[in-house]
């Protein structure tokens, strides 16, 4: 009789040990966005396509051929008229940055996003336990960390952490960290601040593979609040579900396939390889291959197993089997890379325009902004009241090294009956527009139809800026 008591008695002794590890432990291990803040900088930073222009023009080293090439690559791009640049970029001091330049470029951000952030939510910069900055290509001394600490006053035991060199993929290492952070501790807030620092990192030489990165990465940044006290889990945005990181840094290909480096004149910048793609495809596949079963339906996953067993039975190399992704994940954040890496997440995930759109407006209207972007894509969903409370959000995001990102959000607020108060505020309205082409072809096409022979920029820059209005305007 006994023994029969003890096997009765077994299941709920265990059940009761996780109860009691969940109440102590497990329930104060989650990890909660409470709110986040883009950074929009002011109107007076905004590149346009006329600028755009007279930018081009003022460099030295370009010819025609590089003209050419920069044309159809701004046309293609996905960028529009209204995203931003650092301001000694503006002010044509590209090829002799300072390091005050940087330094401002940063503190425009900081101290207007975080400070927004933390009055948005009523919080003191001294309640912040946790602080994580990642910029990846400038690392000042003191670190960009300290600065934040010593202008809000933070308390002497705050834990810190100063990432760079993590590339476009360095928000999600951040809320990893976090993550790990918050399975140790309770109760705590952490912020998280996210940006890149474009002032000394303009190329201003003429190799195709650097000059490319210009008409692409735009000033921009981004603060998290994120929080484990479970008393706040109803006021949260978005609680994190799961989240995978896959590193091809052993890989000589995708090691060097985005690269900070000098050209052969010493020049530096920022290198994309036509290997990029390549690297960047077989990085997703391996990120998906781990973050698929954590987030999809046991039926969707037992249906591709199945389909892939049925097609190798089949010896057929076409039409192989697709998860779909679509089945445990309504919304996709896509990092803003450019309008091919936008195209080929969605060949690969299979979405449609309706997932797409939130990243190609992005990118529209920001630009990709590095390590920021993910957030303004997720601005964007906010502002057209998409995020209903229980659906999924999946983020997506590639960087130097080379790496892929991905983490799973749950909303846990009915945002969608929430009045837009982000960066998207102002222009939501004008989103998406009735077409996404730049007027780059319309001011700058002429040059198509000229003759390497004959057409050549004077050296002197006055000389220079009178040929821009003469024939770019």
């Amino acid at each position: 009789m006994g023994f029969f008591i003890l096997i009765l008695l077994f299941p709920s002794l265990y059940l009761l040990f996780h109860f009691i590890k969940w109440a102590l432990i497990n329930r104060h291990q989650g990890c909660y966005i409470l709110s986040y803040e883009c950074f929009k900088p002011t109107d007076d930073r905004k590149v346009s396509t006329q600028f755009s222009g007279e930018i081009i023009t003022r460099n030295p080293n370009l010819g025609l051929n590089e003209f050419k090439f920069l044309l159809k690559a701004a046309i293609s791009s996905g960028i529009g008229e209204q995203t931003y640049g650092p301001r000694n970029i503006l002010m044509g001091r590209e090829e002799s940055p300072t390091l005050e330049d940087s330094l401002d470029e940063m503190d425009e951000f900081f101290q207007d996003s975080i400070q927004k952030l933390l009055s948005k939510n009523g919080i003191s910069a001294q309640e912040i336990d946790v602080l994580i900055v990642n910029v990846s290509m400038f690392a000042s001394v003191p670190s960009l960390a300290s600065r934040i600490i010593n202008h809000y006053k933070m308390r002497d035991d705050i834990k810190v952490y100063n990432l760079s060199g993590m590339g476009c993929s360095a928000s999600l290492i951040s809320i990893n960290i976090v993550q790990n952070v918050f399975r140790h501790v309770k109760d705590r807030y952490a912020l998280v601040v996210t940006s890149e620092s474009l002032s000394p990192n303009w190329y201003t030489g003429n190799d195709r593979s650097m000059i490319l990165s210009n008409c692409l990465f735009r000033s921009g940044g981004c603060a998290i609040l994120l929080t484990n006290k479970w008393a706040l889990r109803k006021k949260a945005m978005l609680k994190l579900k799961c989240l995978v990181r896959t590193h091809h840094g052993a890989r000589d290909e995708s090691y060097g396939c985005c690269m900070q480096t000098e050209d052969s004149l010493g020049r530096l910048g920022f290198h994309l390889s036509k290997s990029l793609p390549k690297s960047a495809a077989r990085s997703l596949v391996d990120n998906l291959k781990e973050l698929a079963p954590k987030i999809l339906p046991a039926r969707e996953v037992i249906r591709f197993v199945i389909a892939v067993m049925l097609h190798k039975g089949t010896g057929e190399r076409n039409n192989k089997p697709m998860i779909n992704f679509k089945t445990g994940v309504q919304h996709f954040c896509i990092h803003t890379g450019g309008k091919a890496v936008i195209d080929g997440l969605g060949e690969n995930l299979k979405l449609g325009e309706y997932e797409l759109e939130p990243a190609r407006m992005t990118l529209h209207r920001f630009g990709n902004t590095s390590a920021s972007s993910l957030w303004y894509v997720l601005g964007y969903m906010e502002a057209k009241k998409r995020l209903k409370r229980g659906e999924k959000v999946l983020m997506v995001s590639f960087g130097a090294g080379f790496k892929c990102n991905s983490c799973l959000w749950e909303v846990v607020s009915d945002l969608h009956e929430c009045e837009c108060d982000n960066v998207w505020k102002d222009c939501i309205n004008d989103y998406p527009p009735n077409s996404l082409a730049n007027p780059y072809m319309e001011k700058f096409g002429w040059i198509q139809n000229e003759d390497a022979n004959t057409f050549k920029l004077p050296e002197d820059l006055q000389e220079r800026i009178d040929f821009y209005h003469a024939n770019f305007n």
